[in-house]
């Protein structure tokens, strides 16, 4: 591994709230637009045995100015890479809509070289990978990208409002719509932790009818549990996520 290239992998990752005495690290992946700093009141919520260490996707926030992946298998490569080095403890991965599917694929790269490393994955807010979404997050143009993302809610597209976060914050939003509409699953072997599938209850763009098709991706089994809000539950309902996770988690950390 180059000089270069370790200095990249190690900026992956963000830790918002240190816990050195932690027994668990549950690694956040971020929505189609979204930053480490989207987990912040997560982080803070959490026991003191959970610290939350958030991934950064390059192109953003204090990554702004690097190259957008142009695949989602590079950016799952990147952080696989980075997070083999950060595997000292049990862990955990939380993925929030776009986040949802990075995480799996960064899932099904581990099991082969880490294949006990892995307790559960969260999937929030996305369809299961077998479902083809292609269509609907390819925009012929931003006006569409923006109605979109209007459609959805939350802070992000509130921000848009102002001409020149629009501007900063486009090509972001271009870049993993593209990656999300490329990416196509590819059958394999399901993954050995549990999954658990979380809906926003009023969130018409993922129902806890369509988290029930994440069965399907594990020989753990899988829970599908609703949040009271929408698609950006994580922002509205930060304490009830907190305590889901505290609670699927508790055997993990207290072993």
């Amino acid at each position: 591994m180059t000089v270069a290239k370790h200095v990249a992998a190690r900026d992956c990752f963000r830790v918002i709230a240190p816990r050195p005495a932690a027994r668990l690290t549950l690694f956040c992946f971020p929505h189609a637009g979204g930053a480490a700093s989207s987990f912040h009141q997560l982080a803070t919520l959490l026991p003191p045995d959970i610290e939350l260490v958030a991934v950064q996707y390059p192109g953003r926030q204090d990554r702004y100015g690097e190259p957008m992946p142009r695949t989602l298998a590079e950016l799952v490569d990147e952080i696989t890479g980075a997070m083999l080095e950060r595997l000292d403890r049990p862990a955990a991965f939380f993925g929030h809509s776009m986040g949802a599917t990075v995480a799996f694929e960064t899932a099904r790269r581990l099991r082969s070289r880490r294949p006990n490393a892995l307790r559960r994955l969260f999937a929030s807010a996305r369809r299961a990978p077998h479902h083809d979404n292609s269509k609907a997050l390819t925009f012929p143009d931003d006006a569409s990208v923006l109605r979109y993302v209007d459609s959805l809610g939350g802070a992000g597209a509130q921000l848009l409002a102002d001409a020149e976060l629009r501007e900063l914050a486009m090509p972001i939003l271009r870049g993993d719509f593209r990656l999300i509409a490329d990416y196509r699953y590819a059958p394999g072997a399901p993954l050995t932790c549990p999954i658990t599938a979380i809906a926003g209850d009023i969130d018409a763009s993922f129902t806890v009818d369509h988290a029930t098709e994440w069965a399907r991706h594990t020989v753990a089994g899988c829970e599908v549990r609703a949040v009271q809000g929408g698609h950006f539950y994580t922002e509205t309902a930060p304490g009830a996520l907190a305590r889901l996770i505290t609670e699927k988690l508790a055997a993990e950390v207290s072993a």
